[in-house]
């Protein structure tokens, strides 16, 4: 079953709105995880539209998007620490070159754990997807993340005052 174009168009303008606003005013600004939650959301959005996924074909997809992402999480989380650990290291006087070659390969060894994940996914897809959706999906993936970037890019140097009318 096709899902109907003007309310995924509908609902992911909706999505991309309160999303680029960020937030009501006097509310916390949105957080890099839930920033990474809603462009996850988003996407999946998006790509059920693009890609015209069947029920069977978003049943199988979702769950597995979403258990590709929770653990590329727990990758970033880890990562973030290593990162942090080897500033603390590099500002110290007594930084020792095993320690720091200790530290680059840990976190080179996880950017290599994302990309694996990253291609995890990938090869799912490929099994998953008639030639067609596999042809939209590559056109769908870059341009996704360059209107995003564009859009985020535009929110950033946008003045407060303009963001919140």
């Amino acid at each position: 079953m096709k899902p109907k174009k003007p309310l995924w168009l509908l609902t992911s303008l909706l999505f991309l709105g309160s999303f680029l606003l960020g937030q009501v005013p006097g509310q916390k600004p949105m957080g890099r995880e839930r920033m990474r939650e809603n462009i996850n959301k988003l996407r999946l959005l998006r790509m059920t539209e693009v890609l015209e996924l069947t029920e069977e074909q978003t049943a199988k997809i979702y769950p597995a998007y979403y258990r590709v992402e929770k653990e590329k999480r727990g990758i970033i989380l880890t990562l973030n620490r290593e990162i942090s650990d080897l500033k603390s290291l590099l500002a110290g006087t007594d930084a020792k070159e095993d320690q720091i070659a200790s530290r680059v390969k840990t976190i080179k060894g996880l950017k290599g754990d994302l990309a694996q994940k990253d291609q995890e996914f990938e090869a799912f897809l490929e099994k998953s997807l008639t030639e067609t959706q596999k042809a939209k999906y590559l056109i769908f993936s870059v341009e996704f993340y360059r209107n995003l970037g564009e859009k985020l890019n535009r929110a950033r140097v946008m003045p407060r005052d303009k963001r919140e009318n």
